[in-house]
């Protein structure tokens, strides 16, 4: 399967401090079909050091990070 940009989900977790912003990354990730892409907002420092790392841990694919000034896209896919 493959999506455009317009296509990809966006989840915004500005202002939502770890672990919760992981688990409902992990959440949405597990209610979306293998192989599709969300994109997730995350503020600098922790989360950003944390949630990448902690879904690759579980199985996820971190397609992409992009420093955006004030915070960070997140790009990841369930395989």
């Amino acid at each position: 399967m493959s999506q455009t940009a317009t296509e990809i989900p966006l989840l915004d977790l500005r202002g939502i401090s770890c672990p919760i912003n992981f688990v409902r990354t992990k959440l949405k990730l597990q209610q979306m079909s293998p192989g599709l892409l969300l994109e997730v907002w995350l503020d600098p420092g922790e989360p950003i050091e944390q949630v990448p790392d902690s879904l690759a841990m579980e199985g996820y694919h971190v397609d992409t990070i992009e420093n955006r000034q004030k915070f960070f896209s997140l790009k990841v896919c369930r395989l």
